[in-house]
This record gives structure tokens, C-alpha cells and sequence, in this order.
């Protein structure tokens, strides 16, 4: 690495580290005076509440990611300008884009990180923060998806379970109701009340079990079986296990996977598609934003219009973010597909800001 590009590239993380540390202050401050009293009312345990608010500090790192992004862009094109390095530095043939390679470069890198924190890491540690919250501040009992009452899930080929209990630790249910309809109807075709069912490894083998037959939702046969197992229900214990989880819990892999079973069933996923594209363009908003801070490192230190184009490139942040949300809620709503709602805000910034980069040089 050149030394221009390590003293660019240090000047920037100097940057950078302060906003980050003054971002967390201030949204740890803000979210004390607000969360405080509540959790006074259970402990006064001083390192506890200090983890627990401690614990908010990485999603702020990854909600804020692209407004400190552009700050710290902002202030250390500022201060080139200001200084005239940027002058000193094109007068001996280094063009604009050369000087400001390395931050293109970080944040990209940056993207790839935020990408991986917020997709694996965060959910993590969300998890834990609630569990402080719950668990050691409140005193309630922890939750566990293997151990849950009163499951409603929607499986295969219009199947909808009711399950009293399941026990995930040796896959067991109780008091289970399974209700399967016609496709094409909607009918009732089967109803199956159990006391109980054991995962034998590969199927559920039900007891003490009556199954009723319907045909144009009228009941035509009804058979009692001690045991039994039927090979057209598919539904599993991880099934079970899963449908705890929140779509906004998850990962890449297990919402895609969570995709494809709302697919066979039959259930709208248009939220959930939205979502899974998100978790890879929103990242990358740290790579586009830092196009918008080019602008200023032309402008001369005298010139009237530097505070102007400060306060453009920190209102096309917040309009580059209202128009990802906006975007979001089209999806949501199946106005855009999925794909277009995620990458659609992106792809009109990207050519936005490469212009911007592009007069710059000229």
C-alpha cells in the first residue's frame, strides 16, 4: 500500500471510529432515559443493566452503518479540500478516483462485514439481549422452541396441525389435531385426533387415534386405530422446531429454507422474499453512499458552496434510506417483485453516485 493511500485510509478510520463512538454514546443515552425505569422495576443489579444496554450497541452498528458511513466520508473529503491537499495531491497527477480508491475499497469490504454481522452475529446477539431481559432482569422462565404449547402450522398439501405440546428433547406431541383439505375445494377430506405421537426416526406413529373421513365435508367413515402411522404426513420435529422462529430471527439459509416450505404450502411469501434479498443488498448501501462524499473534495476551501454540498450529500443519505423502506413496503405489498424491491433502491443510487463521482473528475 502506497503511503497516500495508508495516510487517506488512516485519516478516514480516525474518522470513522470517532462517529461510531459518538453514534454509541448518544444512542445509549437516548435509550437509558427510555428504557430505564422499566427495568429498574426488577433489578438494580449495576453490571446487569450495563449488559443489557451494552448488548443494543451492534444493531446501532449495523442500522447506522451507512449514515456514519457517509459522515466519515464527508468530514475527511472536507478536510482534503480544506487544506488543499487535494489540490497538492492532483497537481502531481493523481486523479480523483485514485485518491479515493482505498475508501472505495474499505467499503467494500465493509459491506462483506456488515453483510456477515448482520446476517449471522446479530441475531445472536439479540437473542442474548432479550434473554438478559427476560430471563435475569425480569425472572421469567426461558423460552425454548424444543418445548412449546400450542402449535398452530400450516405443513403439506393443505395439512394444518394443532398440537397441544411437543417435546423437541424426545420428539413427542400431545393432544394433536390434524386437519387435511382438498385443494381444490377446500373441503375437510380427513380429520386425525391422537393423544400422542412418537418420531420413530422417520414418521410419526400416532396413539390412541381416531381419523375420520369426509367427502364433500360430510363424514362418511370413522376409524379408531391404538397405534398408527400415515405415510402422506410429512411435517417433522425440526418443522416444529422452526415455525417458533420469526422470519426477522433468521439467517439467509434457514429464511430461504423457511422460503421454500411456505412454497409448498400453498402460503404467500412475499414478505419473506423481500426480506432474503435485503439481507444482501442493504449492506452494500456502505459501498454506494460513500460515492456521495466525492463531490466535495473538488470544491475549493473559499468556495460559498461547501457547506451547501455537505448538506446535499447528508439529505440524499436519509432520502437513499426513506427510499429502501418505501421500496420495502412495495414489496411487501406485491406492488414490486421481491427483487425489484430490494435492488431497485441500490441500482438508481449507484448510477446516481457514480455520476457525482464522474463530474467530480472532470
Amino acid at each position: 500500500m502506497k503511503l497516500l493511500d495508508r495516510y487517506i485510509l488512516g485519516q478516514f478510520l480516525r474518522t470513522f471510529g470517532i462517529i461510531i463512538l459518538a453514534f454509541s454514546t448518544l444512542f445509549i443515552i437516548v435509550d437509558v432515559f427510555d428504557r430505564l425505569t422499566i427495568v429498574t422495576r426488577s433489578t438494580t443489579d449495576i453490571s446487569l443493566i450495563a449488559r443489557y444496554f451494552l448488548y443494543r450497541i451492534p444493531y446501532l452498528f449495523v442500522l447506522t452503518s451507512p449514515v456514519t458511513m457517509l459522515l466519515a466520508g464527508l468530514f475527511l473529503m472536507d478536510m482534503l479540500s480544506k487544506y488543499n491537499e487535494s489540490v497538492a495531491v492532483r497537481a502531481s497527477g493523481v486523479s480523483i478516483i485514485r485518491l479515493v480508491t482505498p475508501l472505495f475499497v474499505f467499503a467494500f469490504l465493509y459491506s462483506l462485514l456488515i453483510m456477515w454481522f448482520g446476517d449471522f452475529a446479530l441475531p445472536h446477539i439479540e437473542d442474548a439481549r432479550e434473554h438478559i431481559f427476560r430471563v435475569e432482569i425480569r425472572g421469567q422462565e426461558r423460552e425454548d422452541v424444543r418445548m412449546r404449547s400450542n402449535i398452530q402450522y400450516r405443513g403439506e398439501d393443505n395439512t394444518l396441525y394443532s398440537i397441544g405440546f411437543f417435546d423437541g428433547f424426545r420428539n413427542l406431541l400431545r393432544v394433536i389435531d390434524v386437519t387435511s383439505f382438498n385443494e381444490n375445494t377446500n373441503h375437510v377430506e380427513r380429520k386425525l385426533l391422537a393423544q400422542s405421537a412418537d418420531w420413530d426416526g422417520e414418521q410419526w406413529v400416532f396413539n390412541d387415534c381416531y381419523i375420520r373421513y369426509f367427502e364433500q365435508g360430510t363424514l362418511v367413515k370413522t376409524e379408531y386405530h391404538k397405534q398408527v402411522s400415515l405415510d402422506d404426513i410429512y411435517a417433522t420435529p425440526l418443522d416444529f422446531i422452526k415455525s417458533a422462529k420469526s422470519p426477522m430471527s433468521m439467517n439467509y439459509f434457514e429464511l430461504k429454507e423457511y422460503i421454500e416450505r411456505l412454497k409448498r404450502v400453498g402460503e404467500n411469501y412475499a414478505i419473506e422474499m423481500v426480506d432474503l434479498f435485503t439481507k444482501i443488498s442493504f449492506p452494500f448501501a456502505n459501498f454506494i453512499i460513500i460515492l456521495f462524499c466525492v463531490p466535495l473534495i473538488s470544491v475549493s476551501s473559499r468556495s460559498k458552496y461547501r457547506g451547501m454540498i455537505f448538506l446535499v450529500g447528508i439529505t440524499i443519505c436519509f432520502v437513499y434510506l426513506t427510499v429502501i423502506r418505501i421500496c420495502q413496503s412495495l414489496g411487501y405489498n406485491e406492488i414490486l417483485s421481491p427483487l425489484t424491491a430490494a435492488a431497485m433502491p441500490h441500482i438508481i443510487f449507484l448510477i446516481i453516485g457514480l455520476f457525482f463521482v464522474v463530474r467530480a473528475e472532470i
